[in-house]
Formats: structure tokens, C-alpha cells, sequence
């Protein structure tokens, strides 16, 4: 029998593939060892080439406006620089916006997150003195005689206040465990330069590694894939930039006209949050209703109807035309 490259090749992989099968049913906390330090290392070059698609879309942009310049080296190099000069301007512009905004905003909320418990605490407790048959219908479902409502609520609303106490004190703890995640960051930072900078490059040498491996057939539908793919996402992600935008300064507007407090920190932050598909403007939502409700509990209800309103808007009139290619 004749036995040629691909028959060996095939042998091979099987080979390797029981072997690899074998030793994860036998090996499993090994495994699973080896599986955390592996991704612990390309975790950053993961997060560095995401880095470098989403840097891609406005580059090839800047690269296009650039072709005056004769020599591709400049040109790419001026096209990095600009593109890094374009997210650095958006960055420390969002952060102005919000920091103080946010500094302001948890200066204000303290004082007033304990009124407001206490104004809840107040109002429960006057509608069941006032509503003695609900009390006693508590009482014959519960069984329980004696039961100090006003007791309870005041546990209750302690037991709230000291849960954003602790709360507060996580997230100030949390930020140790960020230098990990920032490391990963400049690590994928950096490779995302070296990404861009070489594209052509890794582009074609990824061709090459594609044709070796498998068959003419296989290696041009991949190709394909990887071109729509690319196609498909850098559209989406330029489109959702924008649709943020837009979104943001409708609630800006909106806010403005409702005379709603901390315009601008909901604003930039729905605009945030909405880059994340269908769920991220109901996250924004649902945290700018709750400081808005703090100062003022009937705006925050204005606030989420005119969402809901705005919403609408957005989704079958705006988005659909910017982000539908």
C-alpha cells in the first residue's frame, strides 16, 4: 500500500489528537493548571490584537487622507500617531467630562443617600399607621403578635446603608486588583502597535501558514471569512461610535430641556454604555435613574419614561440607519 505526505500527515494528527484526549480524561487538574498559565499568557496578545482591529477602522481612514505622502513607511507611522492622538483626545475628553462629574456627584450623594433612606423609612411606616387593616392582616398571616414594624424597617434601612458602606469600601479595595488587568493592557498596547505597523506583513505571512496547512479550497474560504468578518465589524464599530454619540446628545438635549440634574455625567455615560450592544444603554439607565432619584424620586420616573421614548427613537429611526450596514 502506498502511503503519501497527506496520509502521513493525517495519521499524525490523529495520533496527537488521541494522546492529547488520553491525557486531558487522565490529567484533568493538570489541565486545567496548564489551560490558566496558558491563557494568563496570551490574554494580553488577545487583548493587544482586539486593540489593534478596533485601532485599525479609524487608521486605514487617516492612511486614506494621507496618500500624498509618497513613502508607506511615513505614511504609517504618521497614520499610528494620528490614530493614537485620536483616542488619547477621546479618552482624557470623557474623563474631564465625567471625573469632576463624578466627584461632584458622590459629594452630593452621601449626605443625601441617608436622607433619603430616612424619608423611605418615614413614609412606610406612616402608610401602615395608617392602614391599621394591613396591619393586621400581617399579623394573621404571619402569626406574629408583637411584631415591631418600625424595629424592623429601622434594621432594614441600617442594614442598607451599612451594604453601600461596604460597597464603597469593595470598590476602593478593587482597584489593587486592576495593576494585573493594566499590566495585560500595556502589554496588549504595545503588541497592538506592532500589529499595525506590520499588518501587511503577519497578514500575508498568516496566508502562507493557512496554504500550508490545508487545502487550496479550505485556505481561500478562510480567507474569505476573515475579509468579511473584518468587513462586518469594522462597519459595526464605526457605526456604534457614532450611534453613541448621537444617543448621548439626545439625552443631553433632553435632559437640558427637562431641567434634570447631572446632565452631563448621564450623558457621557449612556453614550458609554451604549457602545455595548442591546443591554449597555439599559445598564447606563438603570444607574442614572437611581442618581437622579436620589435628588428628586418623580424626575427619575420623567427620566425613565423619556428612555423609554428616546429609546424607541433610536432603535427604529436612527440605528437601524447608522449602524444597518
Amino acid at each position: 500500500m502506498h502511503i503519501d505526505k497527506k496520509t502521513i500527515r493525517n495519521l499524525a494528527v490523529a495520533g496527537i489528537g488521541c494522546i492529547v484526549v488520553y491525557w486531558l480524561l487522565h490529567e484533568t487538574e493538570q489541565f486545567r493548571t496548564l489551560w490558566t498559565t496558558v491563557t494568563g499568557i496570551l490574554s494580553p496578545f488577545v487583548i493587544g490584537a482586539a486593540i489593534a482591529f478596533i485601532m485599525n477602522v479609524p487608521m486605514r481612514a487617516i492612511e486614506r487622507n494621507l496618500k500624498f505622502i509618497r513613502k508607506p513607511g511615513l505614511r504609517r507611522t504618521l497614520g499610528i500617531l494620528l490614530t493614537l492622538a485620536f483616542f488619547v483626545l477621546i479618552i482624557v475628553g470623557v474623563f474631564r467630562l465625567i471625573i469632576p462629574q463624578i466627584t461632584e456627584t458622590v459629594q452630593l450623594l452621601i449626605p443625601k443617600l441617608t436622607d433619603f433612606f430616612l424619608r423611605v423609612e418615614a413614609a412606610v411606616i406612616g402608610f401602615l399607621n395608617d392602614n391599621p387593616e394591613l396591619m393586621q392582616w400581617v399579623y394573621e398571616k404571619t402569626g406574629v403578635e408583637s411584631l415591631d414594624i418600625s424595629g424592623v424597617l429601622q434594621e432594614a434601612m441600617t442594614f442598607l446603608k451599612n451594604s453601600v458602606t461596604l460597597i464603597a469600601s469593595g470598590a476602593v479595595s478593587a482597584v489593587g486588583g486592576t495593576i494585573s488587568a493594566l499590566v495585560n493592557i500595556v502589554i496588549g498596547f504595545v503588541f497592538s502597535l506592532y500589529c499595525l505597523g506590520r499588518k501587511e506583513i503577519l497578514a500575508r505571512q498568516g496566508r502562507r501558514i493557512l496554504y500550508s496547512l490545508f487545502s487550496e479550497r479550505a485556505a481561500d474560504e478562510t480567507i474569505r471569512i476573515f475579509r468579511l468578518t473584518n468587513s462586518t465589524f469594522s462597519n459595526f464599530i464605526s457605526g456604534q461610535c457614532l450611534e453613541a454619540v448621537i444617543l448621548g446628545c439626545l439625552f443631553a438635549v433632553s435632559m437640558a430641556i427637562m431641567k434634570m440634574p447631572y446632565i452631563t455625567l448621564v450623558s457621557v455615560l449612556i453614550a458609554v454604555t451604549a457602545l455595548v450592544p442591546i443591554v449597555g444603554a439599559f445598564v447606563g439607565c438603570a444607574v442614572s435613574a437611581f442618581l437622579i432619584m436620589v435628588n428628586d424620586p418623580f424626575q427619575a420616573l420623567i427620566f425613565v419614561a423619556m428612555f423609554l421614548v428616546l429609546q424607541q427613537i433610536e432603535g427604529n429611526l436612527i440605528y437601524p440607519r447608522v449602524v444597518g450596514t
